[in-house]
């Protein structure tokens, strides 16, 4: 096993009328970006909370940076930043000022280094020119990188970040964006929740997907999608003996190998790969000596979507 920042085994939360988090093994390696993905109601703040010591555990362990939680809650959580379930802030003090406060109350922030500190994390966020402004006249935008400009008081070891782009605007989702890969860069663990399918794939290097209180399957980001239905499509003026080549060699048609037609009104057929193991190039060469004139061919992998979807049942919320 890898040096793991976050691991559980068997991490059960039971409220009075329903499981909300069932058997829980979580593996989340030093140095990921990890993507903590599933429906809303799926259990993903839940197991957050647990893991923070914010709640108990009906039953089942968890590990955090290499200690036991809650046990050692003391110890771990100066070295966690954490955004959970949105910001709270005291609205009638300023960005700064709330900063303080929460940099006074963490008896391991040195209070030498403060007013540098909190405007470091102010500029990181984008926030300097708000710094002043009482937050509540700060938009949810303005609020959200305030949370983050919190968690980024101190150095961290483990980022925890749920929801970290909600309520921004298309150029703010970017910039966290850029601020979690350069976490990822310093070293620093980053474990996020999200709904976000362009947040995903583009900063997180590992993914979990949660199902009705379960994770049904975690792994390496390229490991989750080649775990998905491979399936060829042939651009061809001959569909119907193409489709019977396809056939022929254990492809499944897909739709009855109608896979619609291009720009160019060229016939698109279509089929999963299924337990076929068959080349591709054995796949164009069975086509071309059928007589099939190939126009174009390509296998396509399953998209995070719709591994998604074949996991939970569910759609995912795309943002690009």
């Amino acid at each position: 096993m890898p040096d793991l920042a976050i691991e559980t085994h068997g991490l059960t939360k039971r409220f009075r009328s329903q499981t909300a988090v069932d058997g829980l093994d979580l593996a989340v390696p030093r140095g990921a970006v990890f993507g903590f993905l599933g429906p809303n109601g799926s259990g993903k703040t839940t197991t957050i909370r647990m893991l923070l010591g914010l709640v108990a555990a009906s039953a089942g362990d968890a590990r955090v940076l290499g200690a036991d939680m809650p046990r050692h809650v003391d110890a771990v959580l100066p070295r966690v930043g954490a955004l959970v379930e949105g910001p709270a802030f005291s609205p009638y003090l300023s960005g700064e000022a709330n900063l303080r406060r929460f940099d006074a109350a963490d008896r391991h922030a040195p209070r030498g280094t403060r007013s540098a500190r909190v405007a470091e994390a102010l500029d990181r966020v984008g926030l300097s020119h708000a710094a002043r402004k009482k937050v509540h006249a700060y938009s949810l935008g303005m609020k959200q990188r305030l949370g983050l400009a919190n968690a980024l008081l101190m150095r961290r070891e483990l980022l925890v970040l749920d929801e970290p782009t909600n309520g921004l605007d298309p150029q703010g989702t970017r910039e966290v964006r850029a601020l979690i890969r350069s976490f990822a860069d310093d070293g620093t663990t980053v474990f996020v929740s999200s709904h976000l399918l362009a947040e995903v794939e583009q900063v997180c290097s590992h993914v979990g997907v949660m199902s009705v209180g379960r994770l049904v399957a975690q792994g390496t980001l390229d490991e989750f999608r080649d775990a998905g239905e491979a399936r060829v499509l042939v651009r061809t003026p001959d569909p119907g003996p193409g489709r019977a080549v396809l056939a022929r060699l254990g492809l499944q048609l897909d739709g009855a190998g109608q896979g619609g037609a291009d720009a160019a009104g060229e016939a698109l057929v279509a089929a999963r790969l299924g337990a076929a193991a068959v080349a591709p190039e054995a796949i164009v060469s069975a086509l071309v000596d059928a007589g099939v004139r190939v126009r174009g061919f390509d296998v396509e992998r399953a998209s995070l979507e719709q591994r998604f979807v074949e996991l939970t049942g569910e759609g995912f919320d795309i943002v690009q």
